[in-house]
Parts: C-alpha cells; sequence; structure tokens
C-alpha cells in the first residue's frame, strides 16, 4: 500500500517537525492565527462576503476554483491513506485536532488557489508578494501544529499551483462553453463533476481500504475513523460544488446580481445571508450529529449542497427581492467586462 511505502518519508520527517516544536510555544498563538486564514470556516465566509458584498463575478469564480480544488484534495486524501504527525509518531505534538488523512494538506492547496488567485487578479506586485508570504506561513503553521508532514504540505501546494494555472488558462474559455450549454447539458455536466469524485472515492473506501486496521508503523494517536471522515468530506465538497454550478448558473440566466450599493446594504447582505448558513449548520447538528460511514457522507452532500445553492443562488435573488441589491445595471456593462473578473459580469 502507498501508506507503507511513504513511512521512509515520513521517518525523515519527524525530526524537524520534533525540532521545529522544540523552539518552544511562543509561535503557537500567531501561527494557530495564521493557519485559521486557510480554515473551511474561514474560506466559506470569504466567499460569501466577496460574492455577496464585494465584487459577484470575483465571488462566482473564487466559489468554484476553492471548491473545486477541495473536491480534488479529499480525493486524494482518500487515496493516498496518508498518516498525520501525531499518527504517525508519539513524539510529534498535534495542537489542533484533525480526523481525515493528511496528504495532501488541504490548507496549502486551499490557500495557494484562494490568496494566489486574489494576488494574480490583483495585477500588483505588492499583493502578489504578500499572498505568496502568507501561502508560506499557512505552510509552516501546518508543520509546527503538528497537522502536517513537510510532503503534504508541498504536495498541497503542487496541487494548488496547478490547479490555480489550469483556473487562469482556461477559465473564460470554460466559461463562455459553459454559457452555450442547454440545460440538459450543464445539468449533466454539474452532476458529473460532484458525483464520480464522490463515487470513486466510496468505491476506494469500501474496496480497497476496506476493513484495513491502522498500520503498527502508526505508534501516535490516531482517530477511529479518518477513512469514513475523509469521505464525509469529500461529499461535503461534491455537494457544495453542485450546489454552486447549479445556483450560479440560475442567477446569471436571470441576469445575475451586483454586489455594489451602500455599505449599510452591503452588510446587511452579508448579515442576513450568513445568518441562515449558520442556521442550517446548527440544525444539521442537532438533526444528524450522531452519524457516521456512509449515511453521514450523504447528508453532508445534501446539506451542503442546499447551502451552497442558498448561497449562489437564494440568498442574491432574496437580496434583489428585498431592494438590498440590483441587477446590473445595462446589458453593455456586462458585456463590457464579459472577459474580467468584475464587479456587475455574470459569471460561474
Amino acid at each position: 500500500m502507498l501508506a507503507v511505502n511513504l513511512d521512509v518519508l515520513w521517518d525523515a520527517e519527524t525530526a524537524p517537525i520534533r525540532w521545529l516544536q522544540g523552539v518552544g510555544e511562543w509561535p503557537l498563538l500567531p501561527l494557530e492565527a495564521v493557519t485559521g486564514l486557510g480554515s473551511q470556516t474561514f474560506v466559506i465566509a470569504l466567499l460569501a462576503l466577496v460574492l455577496w458584498s464585494v465584487d459577484s463575478a470575483l465571488g462566482a469564480r473564487l466559489f468554484v476554483l476553492c471548491v473545486g480544488t477541495g473536491v480534488l484534495n479529499h480525493l486524494f486524501k482518500g487515496l493516498v491513506f496518508g498518516s498525520r504527525p501525531s499518527w504517525y509518531d508519539a513524539g510529534v505534538t498535534a495542537h489542533v485536532a484533525e480526523s481525515s488523512f493528511g496528504m495532501p494538506s488541504g490548507h496549502a492547496q486551499g490557500s495557494t488557489v484562494l490568496w494566489g488567485y486574489l494576488g494574480i487578479r490583483s495585477g500588483r506586485r505588492g499583493p502578489l508578494w504578500a499572498a505568496i508570504a502568507l501561502i508560506a506561513l499557512i505552510c509552516l503553521s501546518r508543520v509546527y501544529l503538528g497537522a502536517h508532514f513537510i510532503s503534504d504540505v508541498a504536495v498541497g501546494v503542487l496541487l494548488g499551483a496547478a490547479t490555480l494555472w489550469a483556473f487562469l488558462r482556461w477559465e473564460e474559455r470554460v466559461l463562455a462553453w459553459w454559457r452555450g450549454l442547454d440545460t440538459p447539458r450543464w445539468i449533466g455536466v454539474a452532476l458529473a463533476a460532484s458525483l464520480v469524485p464522490c463515487v470513486v472515492g466510496a468505491v476506494w473506501r469500501y474496496t480497497v481500504y476496506g476493513g484495513r486496521e491502522v498500520p503498527v508503523e502508526w505508534i501516535g494517536a490516531t482517530p477511529p475513523d479518518p477513512a469514513g471522515y475523509t469521505l464525509a468530506g469529500l461529499f461535503t465538497l461534491g455537494g457544495a460544488l453542485l450546489g454552486g454550478l447549479v445556483g450560479l448558473t440560475l442567477l446569471d440566466r436571470r441576469g445575475w446580481y451586483s454586489a455594489r450599493g451602500t455599505v449599510p446594504a452591503r452588510v446587511a447582505r452579508f448579515v442576513l445571508g450568513i445568518s441562515v448558513v449558520v442556521a442550517v449548520l446548527a440544525f444539521e447538528d442537532v438533526l444528524f450529529g450522531g452519524l457516521s460511514g456512509f449515511t453521514e457522507a450523504v447528508v453532508s452532500f445534501l446539506v451542503y449542497g442546499a447551502i451552497a445553492f442558498w448561497a449562489t443562488f437564494g440568498a442574491p435573488e432574496l437580496f434583489l427581492r428585498s431592494g438590498l441589491a440590483q441587477r446590473p445595471a445595462a446589458p453593455d456593462e456586462q458585456a463590457e467586462h464579459a472577459r474580467e473578473p468584475a464587479d456587475g459580469t455574470p459569471g460561474a
């Protein structure tokens, strides 16, 4: 198995991680804060803020990019079965609790596409170098906190960079192609993009992984079911991708909406929209908090699909109907920015 083949690499990496943690606990608080900038909670809030209250087209593109790379990340996690440092070596302190497999690092991959895209699209060197520095700090935080091996972070950055390069190269062509699809075709493509990775991950989980025990080489504290938790994460992102693609496409075909407006209107949109997200997540925890295994994965797919649909279609339409937002001013405004991720541009 691949996990066994990585033992030699992990043996070599535990010493640098121990050394890094041995410098003391003074970096703990700042690095915990830095690692939060790559967390799922922060990214969800940021994407919602940009989409609803800053720049709707930029927010749409960031949503597809970040959720898409998240699906890829969790699919790879499930295929590799990678340990985390504190699972493999009891001498490594886990400053953060993680339950999914380790390789590739989701924080490293996600921050590379998110902050890398924003830095590149800024068109200025200052923000780009700031983005690179932030990505490097997030990667460092994952190693210091005992959440990832150095190799996990390196693979995450490489996958993120590859995803970002492909997105920047083909985003306009794919967007034009997507807009040219009739309804049955774009629905079919959206279903395939979200369901195929989930099916592959589930088949791998219940055939190749099966009832495999934790390797004896892992002498640290391994959670009960990392394979199940990883699969649930994959289904969560797959559902979000489906809900988002459907929502953004419907919004685009209804004329899109503009995130411009007064500061109070922008604040009100974010507070109203994120309140619904928090309420749905709270209800999910109360109603389905005890689920596990494949059932948990399916419920996560449905719940996050609904949340993403709300974020990309339900909330914008509510903002429009309530007067908190407006459609783009004129058709020529849309055409003028068709090749740029500027506000007022319909985009998916």
